[in-house]
């Protein structure tokens, strides 16, 4: 018998994301929690210990920050989660909100840096491409930079004298490259490692006059960091004897580096010390590290779970750095590794197994981004399913981030196709191993997972018993016209072009195409406001599904590409199950 308050709790417990402080005022930080039962942006006063709420909106508020004087808390407001709106801004104390920069009109985000003078460098995506804009208080906005191609505010340097932006003029947004900039757009230098390999910008130094600029590159086939000064041209590589991808981000004295190590779905933080060059483990628990950040005294405080163990904030003191009220989320099951020969090379999958013998009714999950992966992290979803007797597989797929740049750039040129090579291996390998049961197999995933999902039943019909396809892309062609322009910029560098330069590719690796040998009964969940997998092309979708007969079911719901409410994705959570559960004779 499911204990349907158990899996639903664990939606319902609140959470807490890292807090994120003021540079000039570290006892003023921000952070988002769900806590009335939608994500919104909370103020904390660390010296009082005073927290309130700052944004209350239907569809909630997920990006937020404080300026570095502590003194104004920063919030993207949208309509109802279709990620197109404006800045606004409140006082750190409360009061009432104000736009950040009422001349500029709406647009999506493109990156925001905010100086302690009250400077701002706003970026904006728009139908034209993008614009950066100059933000000096008291006075109206200027545009600095303009493109047709996608680009971003990477940071204002501390002494407000340099701007650095990541830019695809080259017209690859998956490679970018780097720009720095002073405050009237004349250029100061450019960093770019060439086709095929990019560069991140991460932040300038957080001391006053030191101009240094941390960037990720993958000049030896992998994340790892650099520093860049742009007014010397002097690059000083980062180079770690560390086997997986690396990340990294500055102590608030820029002594030392914050080193964020992730390796076969797990996390670690080390301390580097620049003067000396020495790298030092810092103690964390084996799971996944969400985020992290050193603190003015030293510390470092991060967001920590494994697939077990529900999420914690905590700090190297020692301390659990913020509490959210409420029951903690009850614990799921560890996740074990598998590794699967594939046709790229080995596949890394993670499975959560429930109580009992194999053979199970067996769900794979598939991630979204692509540039994104599954790791041993707590996840809600993966464990409800668990509670209803399923075995849960997600599978790394080439294209996955966490596996060095060939892996993840392997799917250029004909996506979708290549991850459900190794999907199928893994199904393969699951179904051998006596994992799962192969009349009762579900394929299921939200976003890049979704259009996985749809790509998956009519390429491989015979191979699936239930699908669920969540927020998909379903007409790519279609889904293309309608995006947002970012993720335009994006399919061009996945694809090689528009769908007008090379429609070959767009059809062979389109959802609809395949629609007529589509058998296993799908549900498929849209967000009307969904600027990422728009709504059009999924209904394109659903009428040749109608046309053909297919058996079929639909869940629309009223925000953008997923849900910050908390009883909506109880919601949406118990009618996938529901579906399968269904199909698969299980009620």
């Amino acid at each position: 018998m499911v204990d349907e308050e158990r899996w639903k709790a664990r939606f319902r417990a609140a959470r807490v994301s890292l807090p994120g402080w003021a540079h000039d005022a570290p006892n003023r930080s921000v952070y988002r929690s769900n806590v009335t039962g939608t994500w919104e942006i909370y103020a904390w006063d660390r010296a009082t210990g005073d927290r309130r709420q700052v944004t209350d909106r239907a569809n909630g508020t997920w990006i937020g920050g404080i300026d570095p004087t502590g003194e104004s808390i920063w919030w993207f407001a949208d309509t109802d989660g279709d990620e197109f709106g404006v800045w606004k801004r409140q006082s750190f104390g409360g009061g009432e909100d104000e736009p950040a920069a009422p001349p500029l009109k709406p647009s999506y985000p493109a990156g925001l840096a905010v100086g302690s003078s009250g400077l701002s460098v706003i970026g904006r995506s728009t139908e034209g491409g993008t614009t950066v804009h100059l933000c000096p208080p008291g006075s109206a906005p200027f545009t600095i930079y303009a493109h047709s191609e996608d680009a971003h505010v990477v940071d204002l340097s501390k002494d407000e004298s340099l701007v650095a932006l990541g830019h695809s003029e080259h017209g690859d947004s998956r490679h970018m490259a780097l720009r720095v900039m002073r405050p009237d757009g004349d250029t100061v230098a450019d960093l770019w490692d060439g086709p095929g390999k990019g560069l991140g910008g991460i932040a300038f130094s957080p001391v006053s006059g030191d101009q240094r600029l941390l960037v990720e590159h993958e000049r030896r086939g992998k994340p790892e960091p650099l520093i860049w000064d742009p007014i010397s041209g002097e690059i000083r590589e980062i180079v770690l004897d560390l086997p997986g991808e690396v990340g990294a981000d500055w102590y608030p004295d820029a002594s030392a580096l914050l080193i964020s190590h992730s390796h076969h779905a797990r996390d670690e933080l080390y301390r580097y010390d620049l003067a000396r060059g020495e790298l030092e483990r810092i103690h964390t628990p084996r799971g996944a590290i969400g985020s992290a950040t050193a603190r003015p005294d030293g510390t470092v405080e991060f967001s920590w779970s494994s697939a077990a163990s529900p999420p914690v904030i905590r700090s190297t003191s020692g301390a659990i750095v913020l509490t959210p009220p409420g029951p903690p989320a009850p614990e799921s099951v560890p996740v074990e590794d598998a590794w699967v020969a594939g046709p790229g090379g080995e596949i890394h999958a993670l499975v959560s197994k429930p109580a009992g013998t194999g053979p199970f009714p067996t769900v794979f999950d598939v991630h979204g981004g692509p540039t994104a992966y599954d790791n041993d992290s707590f996840a809600p979803d993966a464990a409800a399913w668990v509670d209803h007797g399923f075995a849960v597989v997600r599978v790394n797929y080439r294209g996955s981030t966490g596996y060095g740049t060939e892996w993840r750039d392997a799917i250029e040129g004909r996506p979708g196709l290549t991850e459900l090579e190794d999907i199928k291996a893994v199904r393969d390998w699951a179904i051998s191993s006596g994992l799962a049961d192969p009349s009762r197999l579900v394929l299921t995933g939200g976003s890049w997972g979704g259009f996985i999902t749809l790509l998956g039943i009519g390429t491989q019909p015979r191979d699936w018993s239930v699908a669920i396809g969540v927020v998909p892309v379903a007409d790519y062609v279609a889904a293309y016209d309608d995006e947002m322009e970012g993720l335009q910029a994006f399919d061009r560098s996945l694809f090689g072009g528009s769908p007008a330069e090379v429609p070959e590719r767009y059809q062979a690796s389109s959802p609809i195409t395949y629609v007529d040998e589509v058998t296993a009964p799908l549900l498929v969940m849209a967000g009307e406001n969904d600027p990422r997998c728009p709504i059009r092309q999924i209904d394109n979708y659903l009428a040749r599904l109608r046309d053909l007969g297919k058996e079929h079911e639909v869940y629309r719901y009223d925000a953008g590409h997923g849900s910050l409410v908390v009883e909506e994705r109880i919601r949406q959570m118990a009618a996938t199950i529901d579906f399968a559960r269904k199909h698969l004779a299980m009620l």
